[in-house]
This record gives structure tokens, sequence and C-alpha cells, in this order.
């Protein structure tokens, strides 16, 4: 969600200063990008991952409070819902043995909070969407404690005048009607970030679009929303429904969603940022007393508290990130496309695959979105949220002048792009055996085709086949998953059952 903002009133002025205040601050980035003030090449990454707390029965638990206070560590957050946490992890260096360094963080990490967590008889659980919420769980009543939750509530609610209608159909259709944003609460993420240049950014971000539809289709961990098997990666249509400001009419008329996917691809970062002004409303208020032109006539570096705010109330796949530290300005890539989960394992995997991946295409001379138009790109995304890695993508064939043609994602993977993860893997300076491991679990994964979405509809269809009904099956199935999820190993190779 971002930065915390007061609970002030936000009348006509107050919107009209605000937009001012963008546009001051789009000028003011314009100004830093010409002067070249950001920071050099470090190769940081980052990573978030946002979790939920569950019973041992497998149920939500509505505990992140009591949860926070025991836990104690400023690496530790709370979420949306009161059945969310999110941890952060400290930005590492894309080099040597940084996942397996990475791992070992994660995994004493959680372990500390799933302890913590006992204490108020809840655990830790790394999934897209607990399969066991329901639409009790999900009213406002149940929204964090935190003010700028209530706030981002109350704006989204106010800008649609209505109450918000989820209608998503998969193998299964959900229709619901909710008074509130807190659906968006079951959608859990991991969301991994990288410092990039001006110059380097435009080529990060087309990359990590191209690629956003292999990133789903590998990772999906999301089959079920209130108990109803959807998309492989149900967490992209319900986040864009459940956080939608736009009144049904709006929607019919083309009116962009927050959530958004964009439609083109980019030439700079200020493309993005300029965007965010352009086509979406403010929802939030925070006018700091900052003036950031001033600011740069002082020789000073603005923190364009405005244009942050309003850029974390558009919820891009990939975001973009301006921020500054010890009075340094810095640009980042947030690739928000990943679901949390089920494993450290699986998500060291994810990660690395990531960063390798954007890397190699970011670095080719002939790059891919030159020879794919992104509305392929969009294409694909939405059939690898539908079916996982089941997923055909339309993907350009090797070679000058080869056209494209439709592939099997776990072939795409295997054939062509797992190399080139291993290329971009080595560019950055991964040590081969952390960079074998983690591209090992990838490749497993295609082989057996089988994720965390996959071994999710399978658990829960041997459990109706041995007589639970679909309440206490999808109990069981979260309950088994939590097992299975601490014990380590990844996904793929994880047993269905037994159900006794």
């Amino acid at each position: 969600m971002g930065e915390k903002v007061a609970a002030d009133t936000f009348g006509p002025a107050e919107r009209r200063r605000y937009r001012d205040k963008l546009r001051r601050c789009l000028e003011a980035l314009e100004l830093l990008l010409e002067g070249q003030r950001f920071d050099r090449p470090r190769d940081l990454m980052g990573l978030e991952i946002e979790l939920n707390l569950a019973d041992a029965d497998g149920l939500p638990r509505m505990k992140n409070d009591q949860v926070l206070d025991r836990i104690a560590s400023e690496d530790f957050q709370s979420e949306l819902g009161r059945f969310n946490l999110e941890v952060n992890i400290l930005p590492h260096r894309l080099n040597g043995r940084v996942f397996d360094q990475l791992a070992e963080e994660l995994r004493t990490a959680l372990g500390y909070a799933d302890r913590k967590a006992r204490e108020v008889a809840a655990g830790i659980v790394m999934i897209g969407i607990l399969p066991t919420l329901t639409h009790e769980d999900l009213s406002s009543a149940n929204l964090s404690s935190d003010d700028r939750f209530t706030m981002l509530n109350d704006r989204i609610m106010a800008a649609r005048g209505e109450e918000i209608e989820l209608d998503i159909e998969g193998v299964e259709r959900l229709q619901h009607v909710c008074d509130s944003i807190a659906p968006e609460a079951a959608c859990t993420s991991v969301q991994l970030h990288l410092q990039v240049t001006p110059g380097r950014f435009a080529d990060v971000w087309n990359a990590a679009q191209a690629m956003a539809a292999v990133q789903v289709a590998l990772a999906a961990n999301s089959p079920f929303v209130f108990g109803r098997e959807l998309w492989r990666e149900s967490r992209i249509p319900l986040f864009l429904q459940a956080a939608d400001p736009r009144p049904p009419e709006f929607a019919a008329q083309g009116v962009r969603p927050r959530t958004w996917f964009g439609e083109r691809w980019i030439e700079g970062p200020k493309d993005l940022f300029e965007e965010n002004l352009r086509y979406f409303p403010a929802l939030l208020p925070g006018i700091a007393e900052e003036d950031p032109l001033e600011a740069l006539e002082r020789g000073e570096v603005p923190e364009l508290s405005e244009m942050v705010l309003h850029n974390g109330t558009v919820y891009r796949w990939n975001r973009p990130v301006y921020g500054v530290v010890d009075s340094v300005p810095h640009l980042r890539v947030e690739n928000r496309v990943l679901p949390a989960g089920p494993t450290v394992t699986d998500v060291m995997a994810n990660t690395a695959f990531y960063y390798g991946l954007v890397r190699a295409l970011a670095d080719e001379g002939r790059p891919l979105w030159s020879r794919m138009p992104f509305e392929t790109a969009e294409s694909n995304f939405e059939l690898a949220c539908r079916y996982g890695i089941d997923a055909r993508l339309t993907w350009p064939r090797p070679g000058r002048g080869a056209g494209s043609g439709q592939v099997p994602v776990d072939r795409l993977v295997r054939e062509e792009l797992l190399p080139l993860a291993a290329l971009g893997l080595d560019a950055w300076g991964v040590e081969p055996a952390d960079r074998d491991r983690c591209l090992g679990v990838i490749e497993a994964r295609c082989e057996r085709r089988t994720n965390g979405a996959s071994w999710q509809v399978a658990a829960y269809h041997r459990a109706r086949e041995s007589g639970l009904d679909r309440e206490k099956a999808l109990a069981a199935t979260v309950r088994r998953y939590g097992e299975l999820a601490r014990a380590g190993e990844p996904v793929h190779s994880w047993p269905a059952g037994p159900w006794a």
C-alpha cells in the first residue's frame, strides 16, 4: 500500500491543489532525469511477501495486530485484511550466493513469525489466495486497523458510488456483491524490486511486461475464490475487480482500471508517471509542504511525495518507483505479478528466474518487445492467469523474420527461456551453484507440469472424491498445503493426499 496518510478532508480545492503539485512533481522528475542526478548502477534487488494467517483447521485468523505486536520487528507490517501480514527483506546485491542468502533470511523470518503467530492460535501461510476465505471473512469489519486502509476503502467506494460486483468465470463462476474493497485482501503476492538507471529503465520495464505471462503461468497459486474454482491465478481478476473505482458505465466506456497491465511499450520512466497523472484521479490526500521545483533550485533532491503517493494507488503489475536514499534519487521497477508461496524454495526459484530472464531480455540487441505487439503480451498474460502451467502463449519464433506462433509455456521455458535466464544470472555474477539450484526447480516444475495452483486443484478434487463436501475439502487442502509448505520441499514434488 505504501506511505501512511493522514485522515484529512480532501475536497474540491484540495483536489485541485493536489493535481497542481503532481504536475510540479512531474516537471521536477523531468529535470532530475535531464540532469542525470540519479544513483549509479548498484545491481540492487529487494523482496516483499504478503502472507496469510490461518488456524489449525485451515481457516483464516483475524489476528494480525496481535501477531505483529508479538513479532515486534519493523520487517513485518500490516496489510489490508486482518488476516494479512507483509514481510520485507532488506535490499541485496545481485551477485554471488544471493538467493541462498535470501532463502536463509526468509526462512528465519517466517519461522520466527510463525512461532509468534502460534501464540494466538494462528500460523503463517504463503499462498496466493487462501481457499477457505468466505464472503463473511472479506467484509469492511475485517479491514486492518491502520487508517490508510480505511481511507483507501472510503475513497474507492465514494468514487464508484455503489457496491462492487465481483463476476469471475473460470472452471466455475463466482458472482458476489460487496460493500467494500475487502476482497482485495484475499490477494497476496511476492513483489520483486530492481534498482535501475533512467537509461536502463525502459528496457527493464518492457522486458518485465513481455515476460509477465510466463511468470504467472509458472508460479500460479490462486485457483480458488470463496470456495469456487476459477482461474489458475484468480488473484489477477479478483484484484482488478475488488479495487475498481469505476462504476459499470465508466468501464463500458473504456475508462482505464487502476489495476492495469498498461497499453504500450515505453521509452522512459517519465512515460509511466505521466500516464498516472493523465488517466487516474487522486484517491488519497497528502499534500506536502515541499515545493519540488523550489527544492531543485536550492540544490536539494525533492521527495516528490505527491507523485509517490499517487503512484501507490495505480496498481500496475510492473510499477515504476521513485525513491530517495541519503539525498540521492533512484528508480526501481517493482514486479507485482507473482503470487505468494508455496515454499521459500519456490519463491527463490521464481525470483531467480525473474531476475535472470529480465536481465537477458533487457540486454538483447533485438529486443523481444520489438518483435511482440503489446496486445500480444497482454493477451498472453490473461491466458497464463486462466490456465497456468497448461497455457499456450504466442511467442516470437527464434530467428530474424521468423514470425510468431503458439507454444506450450512449459516447452517455451525449457527450450528457450531457461537458457536465457541462466545467461542473465551469469551476467549479474550469481554463482553457478546458486543459479543451477534455483533454475532446476523451474525446470522440474515444467517437466511435471505442476505448480501451486495445479497441486491445490488436484488435492481438492481428491478430497472431494474421498467423500468430503466442498467446505471440508477446501479446509483439508489448506491443512495439507500448510504441512507440506512447512516441510520446505518445492511444490512440484508434493503428493496430493492422503485425506484420511
